[in-house]
């Protein structure tokens, strides 16, 4: 009896243990949502107060008031080459680093990692210097170039390291076919590999979406912030209105949460590829 109370209540214990971390780490978003949708009367009412209604207007405000429809486009045209150029090229240098030999290799290799390792803040001035120098400042290129350059090393990596988890039967047997490199990468290993592109892919836009360093330093005109940019001066202006300031914040990181619910099966399963190999 004591056995198998044992075996029913752990998976209980378990899955309790499990909603109680994830209600913790919901509870601030949550509280952010609401706080998003009161008035700044109702906010002096407490945390965890309802609101008489929701102001949604709160949105419009944060909206118009932070050019946040600008923000927003400049997000987007800034994600999307630096997601497809590092996803592309890490396949290409990861499927060379996985299956082809060729001199000074694993140098090479080594290289990479500690690329990166290097943080940005140890080559964000070099880095400013040279983009003023090519007549980048104040461009989309001084967003979107950087941040491919960084990308590539954890690309590479991350890939490199899938493509070795494929079934080496499958490669050999499209060997002895004479299949070329070219073939077998497009034909074999790149749909093998969509759920780890996918996880990549997800990886890269969260973080060239949050990146503020760089859009900070480079970036001085209006016209090119980004959103974590534009919420630092939106964040300036209204240090008082709490519910226009979380509405401002919930609009920033609203992409985000939609993208990981959208592909949130993709990236479980790029992550545990070859975890039963």
């Amino acid at each position: 009896m004591s056995r198998s109370f044992n075996i029913s209540s752990g998976p209980l214990f378990l899955r309790i243990v499990l909603w109680l971390l994830a209600f913790v780490t919901i509870i601030p978003f949550l509280l952010l949502l609401l706080t998003s949708i009161k008035s700044k009367a109702d906010v002096l009412q407490g945390a965890f107060a309802l609101p008489a209604y929701p102001h949604f207007e709160n949105y419009v405000d944060a909206w118009n008031a932070g050019h946040f429809n600008i923000y927003f486009w400049n997000s987007i045209i800034v994600v999307i080459p630096v997601v497809a150029a590092s996803v592309i090229l890490g396949l290409l240098t990861g499927f060379a680093f996985a299956y082809l030999s060729f001199p000074l290799r694993r140098t090479l290799f080594a290289i990479l990692t500690l690329g990166m390792m290097v943080p940005a803040e140890a080559f964000i001035i070099p880095l400013y210097y040279e983009m003023r120098y090519l007549g980048l400042i104040n461009t989309y290129a001084a967003l979107i170039v950087p941040q491919i350059a960084m990308s590539i090393p954890f690309s590479t990596i991350f890939l490199a390291s899938a493509m070795q988890q494929l079934p080496e039967e499958v490669l050999e047997a499209a060997v002895l076919d004479g299949a070329g490199r070219f073939y077998i990468l497009r034909k074999i290993v790149i749909p093998l590999m969509v759920p780890a592109m996918s996880t990549l892919a997800l990886f890269l836009f969260i973080w060239t979406w949050n990146e503020f360093l760089i859009p900070f330093i480079l970036v001085n005109d209006d016209a090119y912030r980004t959103l974590p940019l534009g919420m630092l001066f939106f964040q300036g202006r209204y240090t008082v209105n709490t519910p226009v300031l979380t509405a401002g914040a919930v609009i920033v990181i609203f992409p985000l949460i939609l993208t990981y619910l959208v592909f949130q099966r993709r990236f479980i399963a790029g992550l545990t590829a070859g975890a039963t190999k």
